[in-house]
């Protein structure tokens, strides 16, 4: 859907403006919309709908969340969440406040949309029906967001005053998950949307698919493998889609759009861009590295027998760390000896190790603060100063495949037919060729430690570590101490040769949840803490 571009400029379009003094309140001012007439229009659901879809999510919050988990660090503070990634945040972090603030200001675009339709003339039932649909699914988003960052946070669905919201207390999380799931089965159940859009107009429109993958995901985060396996195995058998035969081609402008996209945001330049490129290249690519890929997450790859590197039998040689991995490492990360491919189709090698190198570890401010780098949302059709119109894909069928792995591992039911439904074709589209690599481990394997690890390659820096390492309890024992980079040898400032980037912290009886932001609670004084702070 191409015409995101006007969307951020609807939502002030359809609040109520002050009136001048001796004029009735119920009078239309003359100069511009307001909410007395713009229900009133034809076109003005289609409008409203437009401006709910850049509110689930932008570029740059895609690729910073994995910033807050082992897999990747930042070293900009102000604006970006570095002090979540490192335990120092607050109850007035701007970060937590922004997602806050951020989340309900979409989920009142919605609401907005929800209870005006009805005014609107000229829909008929099915349009009606699929708009709110559509809103919907965004606004179960918005509280899925919420609530697995928060836990309890107020839950509404009607557009609310100031002096309601400031009242308002926390629903429970249990009562927000039965209510979006509800509305989720709703919508699927009745089909009030498509399975796919055939107008070209409509690409990244919400399908059946994208509200049934949401209900997955929630699924997910709340362990309830049974119902999640249902879901899932639905969309494998039912949904049509594939996976697209690159993995690093996923990636990239020429490729959007494919088989296996569930739900994007859409760019398009110059109209819609992002300029988050910039912030992960190379300076030799006019970049300045402030995010970039830690050594946790290079280590984590396997080998190209299907081992990881500290396994018995592992083709690995630490002399050579980079040899004989999991294809989507060079897919994914900038290492010494890796290479962009450049707009005119040529390569240029990158040379990430500490010296003299313009992109080497320290050599300047603008280089990577670990000594790797971003390669996986490189866009070499970019324009000017880095823009960028690529699509970011928030769900993709890989990640159903995912889903429903670890479901039936979880529930003790994953055979080598499921491997071979799930697990094989993702390895085999990232390139492995080895058969150990490829066959089933076999059920004395440790099938959730193998998945767990094959979701991270799979998905790193696509924003879902995060909630994995949170539902998983695991984001105390791998965000507390060091942090690391690349291996440099020196005595001072590593552990075994490899970069201290930063000390972190992660108190399991703490930060689990975050904190409902003080300023909230000033205005509000229903809103409980979370434990803890």
């Amino acid at each position: 859907m191409r015409t995101f571009s006007m969307m951020k400029y609807i939502v002030g379009g359809i609040l109520l403006n002050s009136v001048v003094a001796c004029v009735p309140l119920d009078t239309e001012p003359y100069d511009r919309e307001t909410d007395l007439s713009f229900w009133e229009k034809e076109g003005s659901a289609l409008y409203a709908l437009n401006a709910c879809y850049p509110t689930l999510y932008s570029a740059e919050e895609v690729l910073y969340a994995d910033a807050m988990t082992d897999n990747a660090y930042t070293k900009v503070q102000t604006g970006f969440n570095q002090s979540i990634g490192n335990g120092s945040y607050s109850t007035a972090y701007p970060y937590v406040e922004s997602v806050w603030d951020s989340r309900y200001a979409g989920i009142r675009v919605c609401n907005q949309l929800l209870n005006n339709i009805d005014k609107v003339p000229g829909l008929s039932e099915e349009l009606r029906n699929r708009y709110c649909a559509e809103a919907m699914v965004i606004r179960a988003f918005h509280y899925f967001e919420l609530y697995s960052r928060f836990g309890d946070v107020p839950y509404f669905t009607n557009v609310i005053t100031i002096e309601e919201s400031q009242q308002l207390p926390r629903t429970s999380k249990t009562e927000i998950i039965a209510n979006i799931l509800g509305e989720l089965d709703q919508i699927i159940d009745n089909d009030y949307l498509p399975a796919s859009y055939s107008s070209s107009e409509d690409k990244g429109r919400i399908t059946k698919w994208a509200a049934m993958a949401l209900k997955a995901r929630i699924l997910l985060f709340e362990g309830r493998w049974e119902e999640l396996k249902n879901v899932t195995s639905t969309i494998m058998a039912q949904g049509g889609f594939n996976l697209f035969n690159s993995y690093s081609g996923l990636f990239e402008v020429a490729n959007e759009n494919n088989e296996e996209v569930i739900l994007d945001l859409q760019y398009l330049s110059p109209d819609r861009e992002h300029q988050t490129q910039y912030q992960f290249l190379p300076p030799t690519l006019k970049g300045y590295a402030q995010l970039a890929p830690l050594n946790e997450l290079v280590q984590s790859y396997i080998t190209d027998n299907g081992k990881a590197i500290d396994e018995a039998g592992a083709n690995y040689d630490p002399a050579k760390p980079f040899e004989h991995r999991d294809p989507r490492l060079a897919a994914t990360i900038c290492y010494t000896g890796n290479s962009y491919i450049l707009p005119d189709g040529t390569t240029q090698v990158i040379n990430c190790d500490k010296g003299s190198n313009p992109d080497g570890y320290g050599f300047s401010s603008n280089c990577s603060p670990t000594g790797y780098y971003i390669k996986k949302y490189w866009d070499k059709t970019y324009r000017d100063n880095l823009y960028s119109g690529l699509n970011i894909i928030l769900i993709r069928y890989a990640d159903v495949l995912l889903m429903n792995a670890e479901a039936l591992v979880e529930l003790g039911e994953f055979s080598e037919t499921d491997w071979n439904k799930t697990i094989r074709p993702l390895r085999v589209r990232a390139g492995f060729t080895d058969e150990q690599a490829l066959k089933f481990p076999g059920a004395s394997a440790d099938l959730r430690e193998i998945i767990r690890r094959e979701r991270r390659s799979e998905l790193a820096l696509e924003g879902l570590r995060l909630k994995d390492i949170v539902r998983w309890r695991i984001a105390d024992k791998v965000m507390n101490g060091y942090c690391h980079g690349i291996y440099t040898g020196d005595a001072v400032g590593t552990d075994d040769g490899y970069v201290r980037v930063e000390n972190r912290v992660f108190d399991a009886n703490k930060h689990y949840l975050w904190p409902i932001p003080q300023n909230e609670r000033d205005l509000n004084h229903n809103l409980t803490q979370n434990p803890n702070w």
